[in-house]
C-alpha cells in the first residue's frame, strides 16, 4: 500500500485497509508536540513542492495542510478557485495539466464534485491527496477525528459512535464510517429523514440508522456533530430553531452518554444550530484538539506520500 501512496496519493479512505490506516495514526502521534513542546521540524519534504489547489472554500483544512507542509521542510504553493483560470472557464483538467507541467511533486485539492480527485487522478501522474470532494470523502479529517478519539480512548474497537447531523450531504461522515467500521466500531447515524438516506446502512457493518437523538446518544463514548450544510441542500433546510430543538446538542443530551463521552465537531460550528455554546466550550469538547491534531495528520500523510 505505500507505493500506493506514493502513485495515486491518498484519494480516500475506503481502499486503505486497516494496517495502512494505523500506520499514519501511530506517524502523526510522533508529530504530536508533547506538553510544553512545539512541532518537530524536519526535513522529510526538503526540495518538494506541493500545490494546494481549493475550488471550495476552507480554513481548517488549507491552513493545516500550508503548515504541514512548511515543519517537513517542503515548498506549498496555495491557490484557490477565484484565483485559477477556472474562474475564466479552463475546464479542471487543463488547469491541472498546466500546473502539472510546472513539476509539483503533488497536489492537495478540494472539489464540489464528488470523484473531482480520482477523476484527474486518472489524467496526471503525480500523486493527489484528497482534501475533500463533495459528498464522497474527506479522508484526512476521518484520520484526525481517529487520532483525536485514541488521544481520550485506548481503542477504536468496540466504541459506540453517535454521528448526528446532515448526513446525506457529509464527506466527513462517509470517510469516517468506513474508517472505524474496519476498527470495529459501532456506528449509529442520526438526523432528520430528509438528511439521512437509508442506503448508508449497508455502507459498512455495524452501522445503524436513528431519527431520536435520545436513542442515538445513550450509551455513546464518542458524539461526531455534523455542520447542516446549507449550501448543498436544494429543498429548504429546517429553520435554525427547529433544527437545534430536536437535532441540536445540549447539556442534557450529553448526560445520556458514556461518563467519559467525548463531543467532535469538523467546524466550522453553528453555534445555536448544531450545538450549543455550554457543549462546544465544556470539557467534554475535543473540537480544538481536532484542528491541532489535523497538522499532526497531514503531516504524516504527506511524508508518507512525498518522504
Amino acid at each position: 500500500m505505500a507505493d500506493l501512496l506514493k502513485t495515486r496519493g491518498l484519494l480516500d479512505i475506503e481502499s486503505l485497509d486497516r494496517g495502512t490506516i494505523q500506520e499514519l495514526l501511530d506517524r502523526a502521534k510522533f508529530f504530536q508536540p508533547g506538553p510544553g513542546e512545539t512541532y518537530k521540524r524536519l526535513e522529510s519534504l526538503k526540495g518538494k513542492t506541493t500545490v494546494n489547489l481549493f475550488f471550495e472554500a476552507s480554513t481548517r483544512t488549507r491552513v493545516s495542510f500550508e503548515i504541514a507542509e512548511r515543519r517537513l521542510g517542503g515548498d506549498s504553493i496555495s491557490i484557490a478557485a477565484q484565483g485559477s483560470s477556472t474562474s475564466k472557464g479552463e475546464s479542471l483538467v487543463d488547469t491541472l495539466n498546466t500546473l502539472a507541467a510546472m513539476r509539483p511533486h503533488a497536489v492537495v485539492m478540494r472539489h464540489a464534485a464528488s470523484g473531482a480527485p480520482q477523476f484527474v487522478s486518472r489524467h496526471l501522474k503525480l500523486p493527489i491527496v484528497n482534501a475533500g470532494d463533495g459528498t464522497h470523502e474527506h479522508p484526512t479529517q476521518a484520520l484526525l477525528d481517529a487520532r483525536t478519539i485514541l488521544d481520550h480512548r485506548p481503542t477504536l474497537t468496540g466504541l459506540r459512535v453517535a454521528i448526528i447531523g446532515d448526513i446525506a450531504h457529509s464527506r466527513v461522515a462517509r470517510s469516517n464510517i468506513h474508517l472505524l467500521s474496519k476498527f470495529g466500531a459501532d456506528i449509529v447515524l442520526c438526523g432528520p429523514p430528509s438528511l439521512l438516506p437509508q442506503e448508508l446502512a449497508q455502507m459498512a457493518p455495524g452501522v445503524r440508522l436513528s431519527w431520536n437523538m435520545q436513542d442515538a446518544l445513550a450509551g455513546a463514548d464518542v458524539i461526531m456533530m455534523l455542520r447542516v450544510q446549507l449550501e448543498r441542500q436544494y429543498e429548504s433546510p429546517m429553520l435554525a430553531s427547529e433544527y437545534f430543538r430536536f437535532y441540536g446538542l445540549r447539556p442534557e443530551h450529553v448526560e445520556l452518554a458514556s461518563p467519559h463521552v467525548i463531543v467532535m465537531h469538523p467546524g466550522p460550528i453553528n453555534r445555536g444550530r448544531e450545538l450549543s455554546s455550554e457543549v462546544a466550550d465544556s470539557q467534554r469538547s475535543v473540537i480544538l484538539n481536532q484542528v491541532e491534531n489535523g497538522v499532526a495528520v497531514r503531516m504524516a500523510v504527506l511524508e508518507r506520500i512525498l518522504g
